[in-house]
Formats: structure tokens, C-alpha cells, sequence
């Protein structure tokens, strides 16, 4: 019963989790992926 309870609350807070991170992930990715872009312009 106690792991049952315990997947479901891993359940929920794992996708509690994706969500709350989505939007920082895809600003990172959007910043990450510019700032990467420019450093390669520049070292070629």
C-alpha cells in the first residue's frame, strides 16, 4: 500500500516538476543555443 502511495506521489511530483522547469529549459535553450551560435561565428 505504502509503495503505492509513494509512485503516485513520484508520479505527481515528476510531472509537477516538467512543467515547472519547461519554461526555463526552453528560455535556456532559446539563450544557450545564440550565445553558442555567436561563439563559433567569432572562433571561425
Amino acid at each position: 500500500m505504502f509503495r503505492a502511495i509513494a509512485d503516485a506521489l513520484r508520479t505527481v511530483g515528476s510531472a509537477l516538476a516538467t512543467v515547472v522547469t519547461l519554461p526555463f529549459r526552453l528560455l535556456a535553450k532559446l539563450f544557450g543555443g545564440a550565445s553558442r551560435g555567436s561563439g563559433r561565428a567569432r572562433r571561425v
